[in-house]
């Protein structure tokens, strides 16, 4: 008993962290806002320029992006432990970029035209882009399931992804128009309810995430041992693959290809609790919101007037700590 607050704590951590995500997210920006005026909008707004500001144009891209950093620091989770590699990370293995080319191509075909619609092309192309990559390590043997070679193969099959995808908008304009739209991976412009049309499919991947989350503490201890334990591992990689599926193609639809969450949260989330995915998986969500939100701030702070976009600034962040990680060759979960 005397164990479990000390296993809480990280929660208790990453609540407060998200909370002053949160806050941040709804008080800066082009005009900086006091902690009363952003009260003052979400409690009882009158109309002022503050409670425009706050409930019509931050509330939404706070809610949106407490979703998406969830549900992509989960996935980051997914797929270390799935993979028992903990340099992966779903917009690094390809799955991302496999998400993003299916859009393209549902727009292409006019069959993409809202978030909703989207997301099914965005979860077919991340189902597909995931299969690639684990046929081609396939290939090459037990070497090909080593950390550093399939974290190649998957930067490998990004690229050619990416510039299929490349290809697609540089020959149609309308479908350049539709792509740019979230390309670069921002929370800014995506309309008012996009948040309320990828939640369902968000909770489906939350589902999945929970049914598979006791079994996934004995599946890093091996397979043999983990059969041993009674584990279905055919059962429990097909849960693990369709959530990492769902709530990355909801996060792609939504805000476009973000990489790097799941890896900074999942690393930073193992450091405090270790494999115990019960609280693991939880905190990766704390911890994945926090960062997306804090990107997005940051975004609109540093430049001015100004935006940079919050893909970008968690590219700036996420690129040294992925060269660090190979660097020191700490590739064990």
């Amino acid at each position: 008993m005397q164990g479990k607050p000390h296993l809480t704590r990280p929660l208790l951590l990453g609540s407060g962290l998200l909370v002053l995500a949160v806050l941040a997210s709804l008080a800066f920006g082009a005009e900086a806002l006091s902690a009363q005026q952003v009260w003052h909008a979400l409690v009882a707004p009158s109309g002022t320029d503050a409670d425009v500001i706050v409930r019509d144009l931050r509330l939404p891209r706070t809610e949106l992006g407490l979703l998406v950093g969830a549900s992509l620091g989960v996935a980051g989770a997914l797929m270390q432990t799935l993979t028992r590699n903990p340099l992966a990370e779903p917009g690094l293995f390809g799955v991302s970029a496999g998400a993003a080319l299916a859009v393209v191509v549902g727009i292409r075909l006019g069959l993409a035209g809202t978030v909703a619609s989207s997301v099914w092309w965005a979860l077919l192309g991340a189902v597909l882009a995931t299969a690639l990559i684990f046929v081609a390590a396939s290939r090459l043997g037990r070497a090909g399931l080593a950390p550093v070679t399939l974290a190649v193969l998957g930067v490998a099959v990004s690229a050619g992804l990416a510039a299929i995808t490349s290809a697609f908008v540089l020959l149609d304009t309308r479908t350049l128009d539709g792509y740019r739209f979230w390309a670069v991976g921002s929370l800014s412009g995506r309309g008012d309810g996009v948040a309320g049309q990828v939640l369902p499919f968000l909770a489906v991947g939350a589902v999945l995430t929970v049914l598979a989350a006791r079994d996934l503490d004995h599946f890093v201890l091996g397979d043999d041992l983990a059969r041993g334990l009674g584990v279905s591992l055919t059962r429990l990689r097909l849960l693990g693959v369709v959530a990492i599926g769902v709530l990355t193609a909801a996060g792609v639809a939504a805000c476009g290809p973000i990489a790097f969450v799941g890896l900074l949260t999942a690393h930073a989330g193992r450091v405090l609790v270790g494999s115990r995915h019960l609280l693991l998986l939880p905190l990766c969500a704390l911890l994945g919101a926090s960062a997306l939100l804090l990107a997005d701030v940051a975004g609109r702070l540093v430049t001015g007037n100004g935006e940079l976009q919050a893909g970008v600034v968690l590219g700036l962040v996420g690129g040294p700590l992925f060269v660090a990680l190979i660097a020191r060759r700490r590739i064990a979960l």
